[in-house]
């Protein structure tokens, strides 16, 4: 083997050592912060986070540049599954009955994550990823949960989906008192009153 080679293969053990460290250092970083964000919220501090995972700040901010992307990397697992509710839903359930019982597994997600709806509902430019990844995953969703709805005419006709689900992140924002119940029946009241009665 020339010397090209040896360094070559070292290069190459290095990398995949380095590899294996940041994949270490990401998922410490995702398990820290997910303790955190359900203790203390999505406003736990970067330095508590880092201090939880036993990173520096260096290895944060290399990993995730913003604080919303740690977020997003937080929730992203279960913010697909609230998506992919809404197909077992439509399967199992005539269209309104899916559509209100997908507003509440919404309404479950955002309101038992202390701040998190605080946080895309606040318009601050730091969250503006996370929002339009909320957008493009639940949005559509919403849509056509409401849409199958209005076709069987079980929904009140003319209401916009994405109107609804800032009404829900706004109930989860205002009631959150450490009690989920309350955000629930909050928002089943609202669901309820979008029912077209016969």
């Amino acid at each position: 083997m020339n010397d090209v080679q040896t360094e070559t293969a070292a290069e190459a053990r290095g990398k995949r050592r380095l590899r294996s460290d940041a994949q270490r250092s990401t998922a410490a970083l995702i398990a820290a912060a997910r303790e955190l964000f359900a203790t203390t919220g999505v406003d736990a501090t970067t330095r508590e986070i880092a201090e939880r995972a036993g990173v520096g700040m260096g290895t944060l901010f290399r990993r995730f540049p913003r604080r919303a992307d740690l977020i997003e990397a937080v929730f992203h697992g279960e913010m697909d599954a609230c998506a992919q509710a809404a197909t077992t839903l439509s399967a199992e359930q005539p269209p309104f009955e899916a559509f209100a019982r997908w507003i509440q597994a919404y309404a479950e997600f955002i309101g038992t994550k202390r701040g998190l709806a605080k946080a895309l509902s606040s318009g601050d430019p730091v969250f503006t990823g996370l929002f339009l990844r909320f957008d493009r995953s639940l949005r559509p969703v919403a849509c056509s949960l409401y849409e199958a709805a209005d076709r069987a005419g079980e929904i009140q006709p003319g209401m916009d989906p994405a109107e609804i689900l800032c009404a829900v992140t706004t109930l989860c924002m205002s009631t959150y008192d450490g009690n989920p119940n309350h955000a629930r029946h909050m928002v089943g009241l609202l669901v309820e009153g979008l029912r077209l009665q016969p």
